[in-house]
Formats: structure tokens, C-alpha cells, sequence
């Protein structure tokens, strides 16, 4: 049998449909394509604040977890329309959340990059993270390890103990957050 050579009535109706393909595609509503949950587009939303003003001196200045590498800057995250500001570079510690030292969620978060917080993905409960501030080195021990979702902001919220929470993206598409609980040691 031989095989039959394309007509241009039958080319230009499969031309036809491709192009309609991909106009359908390209052309839905933006609100119809998912949206990943990253930093940029839905950062760290702060509802309640445990501390007013504190001295620059109880600010944390940097962040070393020996076990999985990380030794980061950590720069005031300003509350910026009910949202903690977010950096590329460093790690942020979020204003009005608890400070070493002192009872209360102290919060420090980064991008779940290389050279920030990706490497988080590898932590084990038992390891060490010390914070810096101005003068005092302070030792904390990993206590819990989970993933939420970027509206369980009750991870963040105001503690009578003493704790450090770590937070990062997770998940596929960045859908989750990682985040860590570690006591002063």
C-alpha cells in the first residue's frame, strides 16, 4: 500500500489546531495556573509580635550549624504590611519575635538556597545551632524537626519558654515550610 502524501487542506487543519492548542493554553487566566508559595510570593506573615523595641545588642547577628554547614549573617527583618521582610543574601530575624537569652520564640528564617538554608533539609534533632549577638555566643539543641504549610503560622506565635525556630521552604514547589525548634542548651 502506498503511504499518502499530506494534502494542504489536511496540513493547514493540523496547523490550525495546534495553534488553537496553544492559544487555549497560553491564554487562560493567570488565577488558573497554579502558584508555588516561595518567600517572594507569600513571605513569612507575622499576626502576633511578643516583643516591642529591642537593643540592636540582644539582636541576633549570626547563625552556625557546625553539622550541616551553615554559618550566616543574620540581618532585622522589618515587618513591612504585616510581613517580614525577606532577604536573598543572609538569613533575617524576624522583628518582634524573642531574642537569645530571654523567654519567648526568637524567629530566624532564609531561602531554602545554597549558601542559606537548604542545607536545613539535613538537620537531625540532637544537633547543635549557635546564635551570635553583638557579645554572647548562645547554644541551642535541635528538639523537633516538621514541615507545615505557609498559613500554620502558629510555629511562629509567641512562646513562655525560651525557644529558636528555624524556618525555610520545603516541599515540592516550595508548597511547605521546614521548620526547626531548638532549646537553649
Amino acid at each position: 500500500m502506498a503511504k499518502k502524501e499530506p494534502t494542504i487542506p489536511r496540513l493547514a487543519l493540523g496547523s490550525a489546531l495546534i495553534l488553537l492548542g496553544i492559544l487555549l493554553f497560553f491564554g487562560r487566566k493567570q488565577s488558573q495556573i497554579p502558584q508555588s508559595t516561595t518567600f517572594e510570593n507569600e513571605p513569612v506573615k507575622v499576626e502576633l509580635l511578643q516583643n516591642g523595641e529591642v537593643g540592636e545588642s540582644k539582636i541576633p547577628k549570626r547563625i552556625v550549624v557546625p553539622n550541616i554547614s551553615i554559618d550566616l549573617v543574620v540581618k532585622k527583618a522589618k515587618i513591612i504590611n504585616g510581613y517580614w521582610e525577606v532577604f536573598t543574601d543572609t538569613a533575617g530575624w524576624g522583628e518582634g519575635s524573642g531574642v537569645p537569652g530571654e523567654k519567648g520564640n526568637q524567629v530566624i528564617f532564609a531561602h531554602a538556597r545554597e549558601g542559606l538554608f537548604k542545607p536545613l533539609q539535613f538537620i537531625k534533632v540532637g544537633d547543635r545551632i549557635y546564635i551570635f549577638t553583638n557579645s554572647v555566643w548562645y547554644s541551642y539543641k535541635v528538639q523537633d524537626i516538621k514541615e507545615v504549610y505557609p498559613n500554620q503560622t502558629e510555629v511562629i506565635a509567641p512562646t513562655e519558654d525560651e525557644i529558636l525556630t528555624l524556618y525555610t521552604c520545603s516541599g515540592y514547589a516550595d508548597t511547605k515550610r521546614l521548620i526547626v525548634i531548638a532549646r537553649r542548651t
